[in-house]
């Protein structure tokens, strides 16, 4: 009898205060991305200043100090942003969760270009991680890695342009 009772009881309390399943599914309005914005951690800024401006012909549209040295860099072309930050600089302003895994990179990144050739040219005289391939999935690409060691793809379709 206790057990009926008990059940009697949760089913009672389930129907006057419902489940969340049972809820009626609230309108939320969208989220719409506007843009994302990769931060890679290096140790050293300075380094890296050349490969994004001179080869790939970024701006340096913010940079943060840090004594005689950069502390954070904002890189744009276009719609186009990557971000740069050291690792002291994290260190110094992050959460601890977040200052425990700052240094467990590299980071991968994959940019679709398009003139692929262009890219290579600039690229020439940069070690190529992977050398210049087609993909099974119609993208035209190879990989280099950046002075501080993160691995950035770069890619074209492969397909013909239509005209």
């Amino acid at each position: 009898m206790r057990v009926l009772a008990s059940t009697v009881f949760a089913a009672a309390l389930a129907l006057a205060f419902g489940t969340p399943q049972a809820n009626p599914i609230e309108e939320k309005k969208p989220m719409n991305v506007k843009k994302i914005t990769p931060v890679l951690l290096v140790d050293q800024i300075e380094p890296i200043l050349p490969f994004w401006i001179d080869r790939l012909g970024f701006t340096k549209a913010i940079e943060v100090p840090d004594g005689n040295k950069l502390a954070f860099v904002d890189f744009q072309k276009g719609s186009v942003e990557v971000m740069y930050q050291t690792y002291a600089s994290v260190e110094k302003d992050a959460p601890p969760e977040m200052r425990a895994a700052a240094r467990k990179g590299p980071t991968y990144l994959y940019l679709e270009v398009d003139n692929l050739d262009a890219v290579l040219a600039a690229m020439k005289s940069v070690n190529k991680v992977m050398p210049e391939r087609t993909a099974f999935y119609g993208m035209r690409e190879f990989a280099v890695q950046d002075p501080a060691g993160h691995f950035i793809t770069f890619a074209q379709s492969a397909a013909p342009a239509k005209h």
